[in-house]
């Protein structure tokens, strides 16, 4: 299903909604109003307002939610749905420019042979070698990770080394796919550098390189 598919199926209430649900001696008023502007003019997003407005009362034992109301330009709820809907996959027709991978990440380091010495000697990534040196003003390598790369940079880096999170998961950072972290963790153990584990249980470490850019290895089965 398209995200425009889910976006209608998601928003789809009848414009008038009454529910009645036994609730145990409680008082509470709750009142919500979302809007959001979904349309298109010359391939932009421009001004259709789609607004819900709900309220919900509880008195004594019974729950109603009443005045669920779509205000827009189309004369119905099922107009706004396939209006939207056509409208974003023209949208996604004329953004089609043929995406067809991440090619590769912009990593800034501070001292470029420290840089290789843990990308290439502690995590095993191979040098691409075709990178034209002479053409660039600056010192850099290129590094293989599968059919991508990272594009190391010796540049000034804008971002502090210091005061960043203990978990880079937490900060901005690269995530690379590996097989095993077990076996990752252990060559990071024997090199005495830090890590964290994913903090959603799975199989996943972050840590930094030698300039405190963040990176995740998470574990794939293919």
């Amino acid at each position: 299903m398209s995200y425009c598919s889910s976006m209608a199926s998601l928003l789809s209430p009848s414009p008038t909604v009454l529910l009645q649900h036994q609730v145990n001696r409680v008082c509470v008023t709750v009142s919500t109003n979302i809007t959001s502007k979904i349309s298109v003019r010359n391939g932009r997003w421009h001004d259709l307002s789609f607004v819900t407005k709900a309220k919900m009362a509880v008195e004594g034992d019974v729950l109603e939610k009443e005045s669920v109301s779509v205000n827009e330009g189309a004369n119905s709820y099922s107009d706004f749905s396939l209006g939207s809907q056509n409208k974003c996959e023209s949208v996604l027709a004329h953004l089609d420019y043929g995406v067809v991978s991440v090619h590769h990440v912009g990593i800034l380091c501070e001292n470029l042979e420290r840089s290789i010495d843990f990308y290439q000697n502690i995590l095993g990534l191979e040098i691409n070698e075709a990178r034209p040196d002479d053409k660039l003003p600056y010192r850099g390598a290129w590094l293989w990770v599968g059919s991508e790369m990272i594009h190391l940079m010796e540049l000034p880096n804008p971002d502090p080394l210091t005061g960043r999170p203990e978990h880079g998961g937490r900060d901005r950072h690269t995530c690379i796919a590996i097989r095993d972290v077990s076996k990752l963790k252990a060559i990071l153990d024997k090199a005495g550098i830090p890590y964290t584990l994913s903090r959603s249980g799975r199989p996943a470490i972050f840590t930094r390189d030698p300039d405190a850019n963040a990176l995740e290895f998470t574990q794939v089965d293919n």
